[in-house]
């Protein structure tokens, strides 16, 4: 839980920056004035002759950081100590239980085929293995979509055509042949540009990285290479991981093309609900999955840490980065994710699990809570939050009531320090060197500005953090071992920070919209490793609606427009 590499960087810098950024003299000796300023940012209150004491150990730390300087870490240089969200006396269950995947057999192709950009995987897979149509034909149809509606969208930093229509003609050939892969076998999709593509510019949304060449390809990506995938496009990140601003604009929300996708997940998001692609690969550290998940009506999960390999994929923060799929529906995450899950040996935090969804749950047979509190306080989607709840319980659930570990008992909100501390450490350079303020939004919310006050905090500080961090995955731990799903508004209270901060899996799926269009959600919450349950709680719950099949209007072929309904409009 606590960082050898990022202490040392942290605690270096803290005090370079502190000591030297209050009146260095000109031959930048530190003096005693330096570090009578510096204290208040520390917390401290020492004497005269304290400071005069330590100030040769200070001037000797200074000159190691210059140094250290000198030498270069690559972003995916990770700490020697990694987190691991698993409690005291938990076990994991690595047994090798696979789902089995239901394809559909009576699915045919639609008048207008521009309507297949709409339909399920498991329907896609169905057209594709009996053959209706072919995967080049998908393909293609996919990639009409992005050439005539990403002007407007701003979803994609990358078409990877040339890819594409090679694992196309491949799933086309194998097909053909009966080497059928799955459900994903020819289908296409999409990554956030946080991912590597060997031949491919991996851009991390920042115009300080639009030339970037990975020369390797993640493990999801690979992954999802293995399971006969197509993919089309790199989808767009706010820079750096943070919001929905990136070097060529502001990516916008299907629903509302004046608004945001939000981020950093937004080209993910954004390209789903739009049907630009068949599904998205997204990444969270802090709510990137969640929030535009929300903000444009899919349905997102992001898997306990260490579920999926970050192998390949830009670094933010180690002990909090997490890779999952963003789709049209729960069903669809689930078959997405039973793809990219599973250890890899390029990043040690993964663990090989068991993902035992077969699609059916009686709810009536789970052990629900719900925060109450958190719905109490949520005034803006208080019709849709009410009705989502009545109908889990028209399900069977029986909800009761339950607190998450909040300020009361630990400091959950000073948590968020880890964040930027780490963030600070994996791009160090870019601080340093003020290439940052190229960064197209330089403003209080923008990664430049967190990167740079991430300087200011103490490595104590840093540790103690991750102390109670401890704490809190512990008392997180004695929640959950009560229940198997907790529901809550995805936006209430501090939920996003307190499982982001514990590891623990989150389904979110869009419950209506509020009064001028826009998607809300709520989010399933799912014991260590266990997303199984709260997918098939999420699908059940769809099953139930029609929220998933509710499309944005631009987007739409006419024939779906008309049919669509009036609850989307």
């Amino acid at each position: 839980m606590k960082y050898l590499l990022i202490i040392a960087a942290t605690a270096l810098v803290t005090a370079f920056v502190c000591f030297l950024s209050f009146g260095p003299q000109p031959d930048g000796k530190i003096i005693d004035n330096d570090v009578q300023a510096a204290q208040k940012l520390l917390a401290l209150d020492l004497t005269d002759d304290e400071i005069d004491t330590l100030l040769a150990d200070v001037r000797d730390n200074a000159e190691d950081f210059d140094l250290m300087h000198q030498y270069t870490l690559k972003n995916e240089v990770p700490p020697v100590l990694l987190f691991n969200p698993v409690p005291k006396g938990f076990s994991v269950d690595t047994s090798s239980i696979t789902p089995k995947w239901d394809i559909p057999v009576e699915v045919a192709l639609p008048a207008n085929q521009d309507a297949l950009a709409f339909y399920s995987i498991l329907e896609l897979a169905s057209l594709l293995r009996s053959r209706q149509i072919t995967s080049m034909e998908l393909t293609q149809l996919y990639l009409d979509r992005i050439r005539r509606y990403d002007d407007t969208l701003l979803s994609v930093i990358t078409v990877t055509e040339e890819l594409a229509l090679e694992q196309a003609r491949r799933a086309d050939e194998e097909i053909q042949q009966g080497k059928y892969r799955g459900p994903l076998h020819g289908i296409p999709y999409g990554v956030k540009d946080l991912l590597a593509v060997e031949g491919y510019k991996t851009t991390w949304g920042a115009n300080t990285h639009k030339n970037q060449m990975i020369n390797e390809t993640a493990t999801v990506v690979r992954k999802l290479e293995d399971a006969g995938a197509v993919l089309i496009a790199k989808l767009t990140s706010g820079a750096l991981a943070r919001g929905d601003v990136w070097f060529g604009g502001t990516t916008k929300n299907p629903w509302d093309l004046e608004q945001g996708a939000s981020g950093s997940s937004a080209g993910s998001a954004s390209a789903v609900v739009a049907g630009l692609v068949g599904f998205a690969i997204g990444t969270e550290t802090m709510g990137s999955i969640s929030s535009p998940s929300t903000r444009c009506g899919a349905s997102g999960l992001r898997p306990t840490f260490g579920r999926v390999s970050r192998h390949g994929v830009m670094t933010l923060s180690w002990s909090l980065d997490k890779v999952g799929p963003i789709c049209r529906s729960a069903e669809d995450a689930a078959l997405v994710f039973d793809a990219i899950r599973g250890a890899d040996a390029n990043d040690q935090t993964t663990v090989g699990a068991d993902f035992a969804y077969d699609g059916e749950v009686d709810l009536s047979d789970l052990r629900m809570g719900f925060v109450e509190k958190y719905f109490e306080k949520d005034t803006t989607a208080q019709a849709n939050n009410e009705q989502a709840l009545a109908t889990l319980r028209e399900l069977g659930a029986d909800l009761q009531s339950v607190d998450l570990p909040d300020s009361s008992t630990l400091p959950v909100k000073i948590l968020s320090l880890i964040m930027y501390a780490e963030a600070g450490a994996a791009f160090d350079d870019l601080t340093r060197s003020n290439r940052d303020d190229s960064l197209v939004r330089q403003d209080e919310r923008s990664r430049p500005n967190a990167l740079r006050q991430s300087r200011f905090i103490p490595a104590v500080e840093y540790i103690q953090a991750n102390r109670y961090r401890y704490q809190l995955v512990q008392a997180m731990d004695s929640l959950m071992q009560q229940y198997d799903v907790v529901v809550t508004p995805t936006r209430g209270g501090r939920q996003l920070l307190i499982t982001n901060m514990t590891g623990h899996p989150v389904v979110v799926v869009p419950i209506g919209f509020d009064e001028e269009g826009h998607p809300q959600s709520i989010t399933f919450i799912g014991n260590l490793y266990d997303e199984a349950t709260i997918l098939e709680v999420a699908h059940t719950y769809q099953q139930a609606t029609d929220l998933e099949d509710q499309h944005p209007e631009f987007f739409l072929p006419e024939v779906i427009a008309e049919n669509q309904g009036a609850g989307a409009q």
